[in-house]
């Protein structure tokens, strides 16, 4: 169990990367390469800096207005492993969690016996945005997805019903 995680960047508090105040976390590495991506810079898995989960749990500690912590990227699902581990210790904590994901729920479903890492993170995940960002479905009007392919996911109902539900 990795307690570190490749970052881009940290956002003490954000309100455009999920309901409420949250703390989010940009994950270094993603293979989707999206045309048109809001954060190009965090595709390469050797960029970003190291850093301990602990740290993460400590900055959230010091701010009490926080509803939840986003997982963005990146793409959380690379490092899902050390972003699960990271997600329980927040959820115990009280708090919620949002991941993005370039991934469907579909694919994260199916590649959960190959990627068991997978079901971990998904299982600590409240809300999911999946979906590659399409540049043609581009939207300044969305709320918390850039392109309208995306889905913003109630995971745990969608657990429930085994179909997708999606959050309001």
């Amino acid at each position: 169990m990795s307690t570190y995680l490749r970052i881009a960047g940290i956002e003490k508090e954000s309100i455009v990367d999920g309901p409420g105040i949250r703390l989010t976390v940009f994950s270094q590495g993603c293979k989707h390469h999206c045309l048109g991506c809001h954060n190009p810079q965090t595709h390469s898995f050797e960029g970003g800096q190291i850093i301990d989960i602990e740290n993460i749990l400590d900055m959230i500690k010091k701010n009490p207005l926080l509803d939840g912590i986003t997982f963005s990227g990146g793409d959380p699902f690379e490092q899902a492993e050390s972003f699960a581990v990271l997600g329980g210790k927040v959820k115990a904590m009280g708090l919620n969690v949002m991941s993005y994901t370039g991934y469907t729920y579909e694919e994260i479903l199916e590649g959960m016996d190959k990627r068991p890492e997978w079901k971990e993170l998904l299982y600590v995940t409240d809300i999911l945005v999946d979906g590659p960002f399409d540049i043609n479905k581009k939207s300044m009007m969305l709320k918390f997805k850039g392109s309208s392919n995306q889905r913003i996911i109630d995971v745990k109902e969608s657990l429930t019903s085994n179909e997708v539900v999606i959050f309001d």
